[in-house]
């Protein structure tokens, strides 16, 4: 008789979250949202409303990733892929606006 190790083609089941750890999930990128919301409200300096804006979109895309796309799940190997090609994009990014003066204040 063969068993789930015998037959390659057999997909390893690991643990996902239920229902209600989804349903956190949701209600903590909503207070995320929220924060954004308010930050637009709030009347401070680009150089600070800026980055903070930039690190809770970071905190929202990657709880979407980790949860909504199962890299939380998933061997650390794509788990380090991913955050390898975030981690890129994301300094280019920040090298390409700084090389034209996006963060002086429009001067």
């Amino acid at each position: 008789m063969a068993t789930a190790m015998d037959d390659p083609h057999v997909e390893h089941e690991h643990a996902h979250p239920g229902e209600g750890q989804y349903l956190l999930v949701a209600l903590f990128l909503a207070l995320v949202t929220g924060a954004e919301v308010v930050l637009y409200y709030v009347n401070i300096d680009f150089r600070i409303y800026a980055p903070l804006l930039g690190v809770l979109a970071a905190i929202k895309f990657a709880t979407v990733a980790m949860f909504f796309m199962h890299l939380r799940f998933d061997s650390r190997v794509f788990r380090w892929f991913f955050v390898t090609g975030i981690v890129l994009a994301v300094t280019v990014y920040t090298v390409v606006l700084l090389t034209f003066h996006a963060f002086d204040g429009g001067t």
